[in-house]
């Protein structure tokens, strides 16, 4: 094993204000959809990905993917999502193995509901705190991370939405 880079004091100083940053900022978007929604900030992510999918419908392998989630954890929150009736799972008509998460018109409904209040956090702890410079700057290091990270993973975009990100 290679000798380790060790973080200058300037690095560390950055990684730990980045931790710290993501961290707060994504408890805060959390504690804020559960409050607000009653739904944790994962479960959002799930309808969200649902409602942008052809025919709001997606494998669950792919959903896990999406998703960032293990295909276990990813089982657990749909079957939540499913005694809620937010979601459903049927059999993919192409492979047997396979199942589909199909976002209901509830589910569609909560999210419709939930989106707001999101986005209004997202943009108070988040873009309000940048110039329109630094939101430039904050995409631009994100794609930089994003991509040798998400080589070969097709999961990960940085394309919007279809939408425009309305409902999210």
């Amino acid at each position: 094993m290679a000798e380790a880079r060790w973080l200058d004091a300037e690095e560390q100083r950055t990684w730990r204000t980045f931790l710290g940053a993501t961290h707060l900022l994504f408890d805060r978007l959390d504690r804020e959809l559960q409050r607000d929604a009653g739904i944790p900030h994962a479960y959002y992510e799930i309808l969200v990905r649902l409602s942008e999918a052809p025919e709001r419908s997606l494998r669950m392998s792919e959903l896990a993917r999406h998703t960032g989630s293990s295909r276990s954890r990813l089982s657990h929150a749909v079957a939540r999502l499913e005694e809620r009736g937010w979601v459903a799972r049927r059999d993919c008509a192409t492979d047997k193995r396979g199942q589909l998460a199909v976002l209901t018109d509830d589910g569609y409904a909560a999210l419709a509901a939930a989106a707001p209040g999101h986005v209004h956090g997202v943009r108070v702890h988040l873009f309000d705190a940048l110039t329109p410079e630094q939101v430039r700057q904050l995409r631009q290091i994100s794609e930089a991370i994003i991509g040798p990270l998400a080589a070969g993973d097709a999961a990960v975009t940085a394309a919007p939405p279809a939408d425009g990100g309305r409902t999210r």
